[in-house]
């Protein structure tokens, strides 16, 4: 073996989120367990309401797709965009959604 392989290792104790964190990082899949986490938490940010009238929830390129049913809910979110990125970004380290768009 290696001695390399055993040096990378920290000798001092580190709190679960960050060692969760990191290996997140290293597998490059924190981007898309946080696109997931915004999918699934819209109902609880919007209320049923704007959830009952949404039909299609995508999330390619850090752009949220928001497919609703409601010509005047469409419009009155679409004036409201940038507190509803803010909104949906306030969970998070980074910056997830940098874009909506109304469908």
């Amino acid at each position: 073996m290696k001695k390399d392989y055993f040096s990378k290792r920290k000798a001092e104790m580190s709190p679960l989120k960050e060692v969760i964190d990191e290996m997140l990082k290293a597998y490059k899949i924190k981007g898309k367990i946080n696109e997931t986490q915004v999918l699934e938490s819209w109902e609880k940010l919007m209320g049923r309401a704007i959830a009952a009238r949404t039909t299609d929830l995508k999330f390619r390129y850090k752009k949220l797709y928001v497919t609703l049913n409601s010509a005047p809910l469409r419009q009155e979110l679409a004036m409201s965009k940038t507190k509803l990125i803010e909104l949906l970004n306030k969970d998070f380290s980074e910056k997830v959604v940098e874009d909506v768009i109304f469908l």
